[in-house]
């Protein structure tokens, strides 16, 4: 491990996407987390991470052999044209385009775009419109 600081903001420790092609998805990875004002935090044998995300290749000790399968997974960003980078970057890293950049039903205000990655896994970068938060997340030094 590369780092020892960790920031942890809501629900979810962390998601483990196991890979067919693990430079293929650091590629697309590394340009959309980017984007986002994410840094790649680590890699080891069979694996990369960043802040909440694990991906891993098959013969990883935690990928038992399998791979995940298709997942839903998505990130927050700080404005509508943080969502437009995320797609754009998206698409030039082999990404594919599951729902261009713009406003969803889900509540007022809900402006995201959904790509698949490499793996087929649905990504999505959404803004929830203008808010305040108490903190921006949690930081954990070990």
């Amino acid at each position: 491990m590369e780092t020892q600081e960790l920031y942890r903001g809501r629900l979810i420790d962390h998601i483990q996407l196991v890979v067919r092609d693990l430079p293929a998805s650091r590629v697309f990875y590394e340009a959309v987390l980017e984007v986002l004002g994410i840094p790649i935090g680590g890699t080891g044998e069979g694996f990369l991470w960043a802040d909440e995300l694990v991906l891993s290749t098959r013969d990883s000790p935690a990928a038992l052999g399998a791979l995940t399968g298709r997942h839903h997974l998505a990130f927050q960003a700080k404005d509508a044209a943080m969502v437009d980078a995320f797609h754009k970057a998206a698409l030039a890293h082999g990404g594919r385009d599951n729902g261009a950049p713009g406003q969803r039903p889900y509540h007022p205000g809900y402006y995201a775009a959904f790509v698949l990655d490499p793996d087929g896994n649905n990504i999505e970068a959404v803004f929830h419109g203008e808010a305040e938060r108490s903190a921006p997340s949690v930081k954990i030094t070990f």
